[in-house]
């Protein structure tokens, strides 16, 4: 997860401010020396040597800031000022650049091994916190290295988290438990000047033998609801069936009806015919009527 945090340390082509001052420096001797030639007709070594100096001097006033970093500029060892983004001038020798800070979006991947959880199953949790610096001048006196103190807080408040949860409850309510930690490592940050953005849990891992075991307990619900479904099926239709025997009970004709339907449903799914005797048929007539004029 370490691979995936955002540098530490400045990489060479964000070196801005050191390219300017070299810049700064070479012009600023070149000017003089070339001044001091065209005014004295050569150079000596105290002309090129008072050259040097005033360049010097140069480099420590003129200074440049990229867009997205802020200088905290301390004067006689006193916080003076924020400065930046773009050019502006220090006093040489009495006010210096304490901390650059990179006010840019930061990734910082953070990690609990083998870490007990309140039913004393051990998981390995791994994360990520998304952070920024919104104030300098905190990040430069309040603490002492702001990026490591983000990374060391964030791993000791997952820890914590996590043993105050079940592993039910961290697998369950992974969204639930990110929350938890923004709000803490937030609450703890904030006095340095540091605000938290958010924070996502990219994986857990629960031991083998733990994951078998939730497999095997999952398939058990899954059969146990499957079965308690088909038993309210039965049950439903156990029930309309029961209704059903009433209605044919109290009216024949209806039950000699669906005998009919009954018979042509299976003769029309077979595409067979049945042949019934017409003493039979006239003497289901003759009752059906019968019943009916009683009725």
């Amino acid at each position: 997860m370490e691979n995936y945090s955002s540098p530490k340390m400045r990489r060479s082509d964000e070196n801005t401010s050191v390219i300017f001052s070299a810049f700064v420096f070479v012009i600023a001797a070149a000017i003089l020396m070339t001044a001091m030639f065209l005014a004295f007709g050569h150079i000596t070594i105290w002309t090129l040597l008072l050259s040097l100096i005033v360049a010097v001097l140069l480099v420590f006033t003129v200074r440049i800031a990229p867009q997205w970093e802020r200088d905290v500029v301390l004067r006689l060892g006193k916080y003076n000022r924020t400065a930046g983004p773009g050019l502006y001038f220090t006093i040489p020798f009495i006010e210096h650049v304490s901390l650059r800070v990179d006010q840019r979006m930061m990734l910082t991947g953070f990690s609990a091994e083998e870490t007990l959880t309140s039913d004393l199953v051990p998981v390995n949790v791994d994360a990520a916190v998304f952070w920024m610096v919104w104030d300098p001048g905190k990040a430069a006196l309040e603490v002492e290295d702001y990026y490591d103190s983000v990374s060391l807080i964030s791993q000791t408040t997952l820890r914590d988290a996590i043993g105050r949860k079940t592993i039910t409850d961290i697998i369950a309510h992974r969204n639930q438990l990110d929350e938890e930690l923004k709000e803490a490592i937030e609450e703890k940050a904030t006095p340095w000047g540091v605000s938290i953005l958010f924070v996502e849990i990219r994986d857990i891992i629960i031991p083998k033998d733990l994951q078998e075991a939730m497999s095997a307990e999952a398939r058990a619900d899954k059969n146990r609801d499957a079965r308690i479904s088909l038993v309210e099926v039965e049950r439903d239709i156990a029930s309309m069936l029961h209704d059903a025997s009433e209605i044919y009970t109290n009216d024949p004709i209806a039950f000699k009806l669906r005998q009919m339907h009954l018979v042509n449903e299976s003769l029309r799914e077979s595409k067979g015919s049945l042949v019934v005797p017409s003493s039979y048929a006239d003497g289901f007539v003759e009752e059906s009527f019968e019943q009916a004029r009683k009725g």
